[in-house]
């Protein structure tokens, strides 16, 4: 179990640093229609006709995302401003969470219903996992409550995968339909958002072998 773990953090390090480097690659690549990620994005959602979300800029590095709470588009100052085809890919996709939204697709819904038990659960799991743990012998529930929260968080984990990558199909079918992007400039954001994508799955099969472990820890009890 333990050599998995490590594997599998290996493999997330080193999908991290792939997604680094395709994203520092196809920022290189200058859109020929000249729009700017903000641009983008509010295009897209123009053409679906959704008048209530806004497109607004946040600090720090691929710090990309779609609030469903507020309505807004939340993009990184390099996405936001920046005319490429990886500002286009991730532009795109976070409107494709909007216009999830905006058609009730039925697994967003359901990874935002649970999103407060998921709050909740990895607020107090770390206690109840370690405190399960020492008192394995003499109050093994306690582990039992921690595995249980746990699952929820991986549940989590695994609902984001399709959510990801309906975002992305949405994205892409887009930018080609609205011949917003070259074929290039395609290619090259279709490769950064499958790789993005693989972040997900690496964290959601991460998830699982740590719930596992903690599986085999309280079913080997004394």
């Amino acid at each position: 179990m333990w050599i998995l773990i490590i594997g599998i953090m290996i493999a997330s390090w080193l999908v991290g640093q792939r997604l680094q480097s395709k994203f520092d690659k196809y920022s290189k690549i200058q859109l020929r229609n000249g729009m700017s990620g903000a641009e983008i994005a509010q295009q897209m959602l123009d053409d679906h006709g959704i008048r209530d979300v806004r497109v607004i800029s946040t600090p720090g590095r691929l710090t990309d995302h779609y609030n469903p709470a507020d309505k807004t588009v939340n993009l990184s100052e390099a996405v936001y401003n920046q005319r490429n085809a990886a500002a286009a890919a991730v532009a795109a996709h976070e409107v494709g969470h909007a216009v999830q939204h905006a058609k009730a697709y039925a697994m967003l819904q359901f990874r935002s219903a649970i999103v407060p038990a998921v709050n909740v659960a990895s607020k107090v799991m770390p206690f109840l996992l370690i405190g399960g743990i020492l008192l394995l012998n003499s109050f093994p529930q306690l582990l039992l409550i921690g595995i249980l929260l746990f699952a929820t968080t991986t549940v989590f984990s695994f609902v984001t995968l399709p959510v990801e990558y309906d975002a992305s199909n949405r994205a892409l079918a887009w930018l080609e339909n609205k011949n917003m992007v070259t074929r290039e400039e395609h290619d090259g954001a279709k490769d950064a958002l499958k790789w993005a994508a693989r972040t997900y799955v690496v964290a959601a099969i991460s998830s699982l072998a740590t719930l596992l472990y903690y599986i085999s820890i309280y079913n080997n009890r004394r």
